[in-house]
C-alpha cells in the first residue's frame, strides 16, 4: 500500500503489525530484526530506549516481547514521522514514544540512568571524503558516522542506562575490536556475542550481535551459536525463518 510516497508493509510475517517506509530512506534490515530478537528482556524490564530508531522497526518489534515502555530517538525528522505513523497504525501510542532529537543529548530530555535496556543499530561505516556513498542523504546518515560515531552511541547508552542495565547492538564484524575497546572505556563489559554469517558455507562473519552490561566487573563473555542467513541454495536458514515467524507466547 502506498500513501504519498510512503509504503505500508506487513512487519515481515508478524500478524497484524505494519511498518511505514519510504524508498529513498534506510528501511529496516535483518540486522535490526536479529537485535530485537536476541536482546535480553525480562519481567523486571520497565523502560527501553532505541538509539537511532529510524522508522521505528525495533521499538515496534519489541512490543511483541514486552509490555515495557519503549522510547525511540532519531535525529532525522522524516524518519521520526514514519515511526509515528507506524505507531499510530498499530495503535501503540501508549507503549512507544518517539523523540526527534540528537541521541548524544537525549539524556537532557529523558534523564540520566533511567533505562533498563538500550538498543542500537548504529551507522556502520567511518565516513571519509573517499567513501562511496548513496545519493540519498537519509541513507548516508543512517549508514555512515556523519551525525554520530560509534564512541558517541556507546557513551550515550552509558548515560541513559541504570547500573547493571543491558546495552545491545548489531554492527559489522570488522569493527569488533573498536566496539570492545569503546565498551570498556565507557564502563561496559561484553557478556554475549553472536557472529552473523551470510551463508552456511561462508568462511567469514559479516555482522555481529553484541550485548553488554553497565558494570566494571570483568569477564563472563559467552559466545553464542552463530547465525547463518542463507543456505547454499540461497534460501533463508531455519534459524532466520524462526526469527521471522516469531511468536510472543513462545518467547521466554
Amino acid at each position: 500500500m502506498k500513501e504519498n510516497n510512503i509504503v505500508i508493509n506487513d512487519l515481515l510475517g508478524y500478524e497484524g503489525l505494519k511498518i511505514c517506509q519510504r524508498p529513498d530512506m534506510f528501511n529496516f534490515s535483518l540486522d535490526s530484526t536479529i537485535l530485537a530478537y536476541y536482546v535480553r528482556i525480562n519481567k523486571t524490564t520497565k523502560k527501553i530506549i532505541d538509539l537511532g530508531c529510524g522508522n521505528g522497526y525495533i521499538p515496534i518489534f519489541l512490543t511483541m516481547r514486552t509490555n515495557a515502555h519503549i522510547d525511540g530517538v532519531d535525529i532525522q525528522k522524516e524518519a521520526c514521522d514514519l515511526a509515528n505513523k507506524s505507531i499510530e497504525i498499530n495503535k501503540l501510542e501508549d507503549q512507544i514514544t518517539i523523540y526527534n532529537e540528537d541521541l548524544k543529548t537525549i539524556h537532557q530530555t529523558l534523564g540520566v540512568a533511567t533505562y533498563d535496556v538500550v538498543t542500537s543499530n548504529p551507522p556502520y561505516f567511518i565516513y571519509k571524503e573517499s567513501s562511496l556513498i548513496n545519493d540519498s542523504i537519509y541513507k548516508v546518515i543512517a549508514r555512515h558516522e556523519i551525525k554520530v560515531t560509534l564512541d558517541e552511541v556507546i557513551h550515550a547508552a552509558k548515560i541513559l542506562l541504570k547500573d547493571g542495565g543491558i546495552f545491545a547492538m548489531v554492527h559489522r564484524a570488522e569493527r569488533l575490536l573498536d566496539i570492545l575497546d569503546s565498551l570498556r572505556k565507557n564502563g561496559f563489559e561484553a557478556k554475549r556475542l553472536l557472529f552473523i554469517y551470510p551463508k552456511t558455507n561462508s568462511t567469514e562473519a559479516l555482522g555481529i550481535f553484541i550485548e553488554s552490561i553497565k558494570s566494571n566487573k570483568k569477564g563472563g563473555l559467552k559466545i553464542l551459536p552463530p547465525i547463518y542467513v542463507y543456505d547454499n541454495d540461497n534460501n533463508y536458514t531455519k534459524d532466520i525463518l524462526k526469527i521471522f515467524n516469531y511468536n510472543k507466547e513462545e518467547q521466554c
